[in-house]
C-alpha cells in the first residue's frame, strides 16, 4: 500500500501515481533488435520512476508523516 503524501503547490493529499519516463514501444523495439541497448534502456526507465501528483502532475510530493508534510497539511486546512 502506498504512503499518503501531499503536494506543496496544489495542496493535493492522497496516494501519488507512479510515472515512468520513456516509451514502452521504444523499449520493446530495442529488446527485439539489440539486446544490450534494450537492457540499458530498461534499467534507465526503472531508475527514473517517480511519484507524481494525480491532479497537476507535479513531482515533488512530500510524505504526510514528515515534519514538512504535517506543516503543509495544517496550512491547507
Amino acid at each position: 500500500m502506498a504512503q499518503e503524501k501531499i503536494y506543496k503547490d496544489c495542496g493535493y493529499k492522497g496516494t501519488p501515481v507512479k510515472i515512468t519516463k520513456g516509451s514502452i514501444l521504444v523499449e520493446l523495439a530495442l529488446w527485439c533488435c539489440f539486446l544490450v541497448p534494450g537492457v540499458l534502456y530498461s534499467l534507465w526507465r526503472v531508475d527514473t520512476r517517480y511519484d507524481s501528483c494525480p491532479l497537476c502532475g507535479g513531482a515533488t510530493m512530500i510524505p504526510l508523516d514528515s515534519p514538512q508534510g504535517r506543516k503543509l497539511e495544517k496550512e491547507s486546512e
